[in-house]
């Protein structure tokens, strides 16, 4: 495949994401509308699951995330909050302001699962916040897949 194609389908697949985030982060957004702002973290997970899942996503609660080192040893592994559709990190918190803490945790959950794009969302501010977070794509050669 040459790079020109390979560049077409990078780019529908970043937009494909772009609008699955928009979708997310509007559900989230209409969580935060109904239940508030001072819940529990896993409240709004457990909303904002509910309710992707009657539309038709699959949601991936507290998906487990493998750090592997060069030599494919796995040195430790983290959770993401949700995995939607295979494809979309969302990482909730319920705080009363995000911060850059919040923003490299994202970013290294993309890096690890070699995703694009993935979402930050805070339930806990009084007026609901909402981050897409872009990450560079790593080699290939140095990630192994999580194993379900």
């Amino acid at each position: 495949m040459n790079a020109h194609v390979e560049q077409g389908e990078r780019e529908r697949e970043i937009e494909e994401l772009k609008t699955l985030a928009a979708e997310v982060g509007q559900v989230a957004y209409d969580v935060h509308h109904y239940f508030g702002n001072g819940l529990l973290e896993r409240v709004y997970e457990s909303a904002l699951t509910h309710r992707l899942e009657k539309m038709g996503h699959f949601v991936e609660r507290q998906k487990p995330l493998n750090v592997f080192d060069e030599d494919g040893y796995c040195v430790g592994e983290y959770f993401a909050d949700m995995v939607v559709d295979g494809k979309l990190i969302v990482e909730l918190k319920a705080v009363a302001s995000l911060t850059t803490e919040h923003l490299s945790q994202v970013m290294n959950y993309l890096k690890i699962a070699n995703f694009p794009l993935g979402l930050l969302l805070n339930f806990g501010a009084f007026k609901y916040e909402r981050r897409t977070v872009y990450a560079p794509i790593r080699q290939p050669s140095i990630l192994r897949p999580n194993t379900p």
